[in-house]
Formats: C-alpha cells, sequence, structure tokens
C-alpha cells in the first residue's frame, strides 16, 4: 500500500479507549493512544479493502486504531469529549491507512466523533 490512501471514515461501538492516556502492553506504555471498534461486516471490508487486517473477538469482528499524538474526541455537536469514551459507545472514526510494513497495514485515528454515548457499566450492589 502506499502512503497515498485518503482519510476514511469508519463507524463501529468501542470496545476499549485509550484516547487520554497512552496504552499499556504487559505493564509497559507503548506511547500511543487506541480505541478498539466493534465493526460491522461493510466497514470490515472498506478496511480490508485498504489491505487493513480486521481481527474476530468472541464472535464480533474489530479493529484497534492508534496515533502517537491524543486525537481530538467530540461529540455530535462539535462540543469536546473528556475522559475515556465509555465501552458501547458508537462513534465515526476519520483513519488513514498507513504504509505497509511487516505485520500489515496500520490504521491511524486522526478524530473520533461520539455518536451515541455507552453506559458505563457498575457492579451490582454498588
Amino acid at each position: 500500500m502506499s502512503n497515498t490512501n485518503p482519510q476514511r471514515v469508519i463507524n463501529g461501538t468501542v470496545a476499549f479507549s485509550n484516547v487520554v492516556t497512552t496504552e499499556l502492553y504487559e505493564g509497559k506504555d507503548t506511547f500511543k493512544y487506541s480505541v478498539v471498534l466493534t465493526i460491522g461486516d461493510a466497514e470490515a471490508e472498506l478496511l480490508e479493502s485498504d489491505g487493513v487486517k480486521v481481527k474476530t473477538y468472541e464472535g464480533e469482528r474489530q479493529r484497534k486504531f492508534t496515533s502517537k499524538f491524543q486525537p481530538q474526541v467530540i461529540d455530535i455537536d462539535d462540543q469536546p469529549v473528556t475522559g475515556e469514551i465509555p465501552k458501547g459507545s458508537k462513534v465515526r472514526v476519520l483513519y488513514k491507512a498507513g504504509p505497509e510494513h511487516e505485520l500489515g497495514v496500520p490504521a491511524y485515528a486522526n478524530k473520533i466523533r461520539v455518536v451515541e454515548f455507552g453506559e458505563a457499566e457498575t457492579p451490582d450492589g454498588f
């Protein structure tokens, strides 16, 4: 893949959000912000057409979008969102597929719009 890929918009549901602080992997800082989305078949096909790999987790198709810089996160009214995006939130991610390397084609998050906020999970009896 060349680095001339256009920016695209993808819709999904947040599975994991690391847009306020960088992601930790095995206790070490990755120095990257990320959001993992659960996506539908049409979105998966769009990503795959760019050479981006889509994984299946517990029967759901998912993809991680990363950035070295904190992505701008806004709501449906263009207002800034503070804090992590709650799991289950419906979002649109403006992304760009990066240049292909030995692990595949990365998907870089440039901007995230929260269309509908998910409910934060609270344990029973809290």
